[in-house]
């Protein structure tokens, strides 16, 4: 992954640096406790609109909003292989996302995507804390070891890079549409008697038709670093209600981690999950019963894209051999993880089972 650190900005009381608060949602000195004024005279207009950017144009010219405007450090790790991203002049002696000390340079890259717009982060470091503490309370066979320990000291705020994607599409469909009726039919039984009984058939009867349908803010993450099943489960994210535009004061003290899908294979994605989408929509206007042969025609046009970044609060630790990733949404507090299982409670469980399911049998034997 690659995480871009943006520069300071000291507290006008005692020179600390400002960070965002997400309980507070200001910028807030995490020494002396100064609130700064920030928000009411540097905020961007909650009016601004975010804007869409043509997406076909953007594939045409590598230059458009590729400047990071800022020099930069560049450091990769030899064990996730993340590549993290500082322009305030520091360099970590350890991987954010895997605690590794392997890290050495790596070659800035000079053409990519800038971030437009973001969702600030709502919910605070305490309040996730409490949340991992009780998803891990409910996760019976986890280790009780794990569970005690909560592994809230590895949790790390991460704005984390997408992609969202506009389209309208026009399709056309046809397929074969089956409606069901049913005959009766004479059949013999096992002691020779002649019964009847009602049987399905299908009669098929050519469809067709046509679906205009309005794809907003679809989304693809542009982290690699981060599963994609467990993002999937903490979505969704306000994108069209609640997206602002983009301000570095938003992620003072925050990592920020630049994508690694880029913007061509994120417009890939999109168009197959939109194919698929489109599909399960034409399928659904198929009248009868059942169906086959459906064939879709899709023509998109106006797609338009942004660059986002989305509040994800973060814990990736090792247990045993393994690594294991809790995610949960920055701005909904929705949670969701991996954890390694203790064999030993799964052991006793199916013993406890299988004791449970004998003593049914045997009182069932009884009666």
């Amino acid at each position: 992954m690659n995480n871009a650190t943006v520069a300071k900005h000291p507290c006008p009381e005692c020179g600390g640096d400002l960070q965002w608060n997400a309980a507070r949602q200001a910028l807030v000195c995490p020494y002396c406790g100064t609130v700064s004024k920030w928000t009411e005279a540097q905020a961007p207009d909650p009016g601004t609109a975010v804007a869409e950017n043509d997406l076909a144009a953007a594939l045409r010219d590598p230059a458009v909003n590729r400047d990071w405007g800022e020099q930069r450090r560049e450091v990769q790790c030899q064990s996730c292989h993340a590549i993290s991203v500082f322009v305030d002049g520091k360099v970590a002696q350890r991987c954010e996302f895997c605690g590794s000390p392997s890290i050495i340079a790596h070659e800035s890259q000079r053409d990519a995507i800038t971030p437009q717009s973001l969702l600030p982060f709502k919910i605070s470091d305490g309040q996730v804390r409490d949340l991992i503490r009780r998803w891990y309370g409910t996760r019976w066979f986890a280790p009780d070891k794990l569970k005690r320990a909560a592994l809230t000291d590895t949790l790390h705020g991460i704005y984390l890079p997408y992609w969202t994607f506009d389209a309208h599409v026009a399709a056309s469909w046809t397929a074969d549409a089956g409606h069901y009726y049913y005959e009766t039919e004479s059949y013999r039984d096992q002691q020779g008697n002649i019964r009847q009984r009602q049987v399905q058939r299908v009669r098929w009867v050519p469809a067709s038709g046509e679906l205009a349908h309005f794809f907003d803010d679809e989304l693809v993450p542009g982290t690699a670093g981060v599963e994609p099943a467990l993002l999937g489960q903490i979505e969704p994210f306000p994108t069209i209600t609640d997206l602002k535009a983009y301000s570095p004061e938003f992620v003072r003290g925050w990592t920020v981690e630049r994508y690694q899908v880029d913007l061509r294979k994120a417009s890939e994605l999109n168009l197959a999950d939109m194919n698929n989408q489109v599909r399960a929509l034409c399928s659904a206007e198929v009248p009868g019963d059942t169906q086959r042969n459906l064939q879709v025609d899709a023509r998109y046009q106006g797609r338009t894209f942004k660059h986002v970044l989305m509040p994800v609060w973060l814990v990736s630790y090792t247990y045993g051999s393994r690594r294991f990733q809790i995610v949960a949404n920055g701005y909904s507090g929705k949670i969701a993880g991996k954890h390694p299982y203790s064999w030993v409670k799964i052991f006793f469980a199916v013993l406890a089972a299988l004791a449970a399911a004998l003593v049914i049998f045997y009182f069932l034997d009884q009666q």
